[in-house]
């Protein structure tokens, strides 16, 4: 099967299977060594997401692991809403944990990946060296502002997400051209949104299914309760969160309050970045990232 991304070799990025949780995950590679940077990409993303960090990661001596999440790219994509539950993509994190037989691990991931991310730090299904989070709010956060219509109203494609069969066809035409969009659309260095660049996106929400796996994220999020159990909130792993301020789906309110539930905090805020930060100002996080992590030890 072809790969969904085929890596520049002088990245020092290399593409294999993975099999984990009963599932089989195209996983980019990089470094090597015990310490673990698993990195979790986003909708409409992939692993190649993370392109611009993993290479410096590995100069950091990790071992970089970036997944395509079931349903994206050649990873595993099961049917139905069910399979798209937060209590089993946990469990596929969990999974490639154990898989790579690491030591320590810490967790990068955005979008998507980030809400399973605090998830799996809240409800400590493995211990976490760190927690990094990319443009995603802690979920009691996120509670408390889909109560309020500064939210509500960015929030509306979540709803739209749930009727059957025409968000597929909507996102599907022009050969996936609204895919391509939605990073370009609101991405603020465009320049680096080409069409060469989006085209790994295009070609892998091209592939049979991949469309409505990537839905039933949303559908599963909304119809299965296993999203809203998270008792307290609290987050006891050292987290840094990177924020792209300019966010279009997501205020900015979010990050008020934070600290309640995350006790070692530290917020880096980019106010000339997207929600596509970590590929929209590429330097700018790894200057951070790299910073707080050498900073940790």
């Amino acid at each position: 099967m072809e790969w969904s991304w085929q890596p520049d070799p002088q990245s020092g990025i290399s593409v294999d299977w993975v099999e984990a949780n009963g599932m089989r995950f195209e996983v980019a590679q990089a470094g090597e060594g015990n310490r673990l940077a698993l990195c979790l990409h986003g909708f409409p993303e992939l692993n190649y997401s993370w392109r611009h960090q993993m290479p410096i990661l590995a100069e950091m001596g990790y071992r970089v692991w970036a997944p395509n999440l079931r349903g994206y790219g050649a990873s595993g994509r099961p049917e139905g809403t069910e399979a798209y539950r937060m209590n089993t993509l946990v469990q596929d994190i969990a999974g490639l944990i154990d898989a790579s037989g690491a030591k320590e691990v810490t967790l990068i991931a955005h979008d998507w990946g980030a809400l399973i991310a605090w998830h799996f730090a809240i409800n400590q299904i493995r211990p976490l060296k760190h927690l990094v989070i990319l443009n995603v709010p802690h979920p009691k956060c996120a509670q408390r502002e889909l109560r309020k219509w500064r939210q509500l109203r960015k929030s509306w494609y979540i709803f739209f997400f749930q009727i059957p069969g025409l968000p597929e066809k909507l996102l599907a035409r022009d050969n996936a051209q609204p895919i391509v969009e939605a990073f370009r659309g609101s991405a603020i260095n465009k320049s680096l949104f080409t069409d060469d660049v989006l085209e790994p996106f295009r070609k892998s929400a091209q592939r049979p299914g991949a469309i409505t796996a990537m839905l039933n994220y949303y559908r599963a999020l909304v119809r299965r309760p296993d999203a809203r159990d998270i008792g307290d909130g609290m987050v006891h792993v050292p987290t840094l969160v990177l924020w792209g301020e300019q966010d279009i789906a997501i205020d900015i309110h979010v990050l008020d309050g934070m600290e309640e539930y995350v006790p070692d905090l530290t917020v880096k805020r980019f106010p000339d970045a997207s929600h596509w930060v970590q590929q929209d100002v590429p330097d700018k996080v790894n200057t951070k990232l790299k910073g707080w992590l050498e900073a940790r030890g």
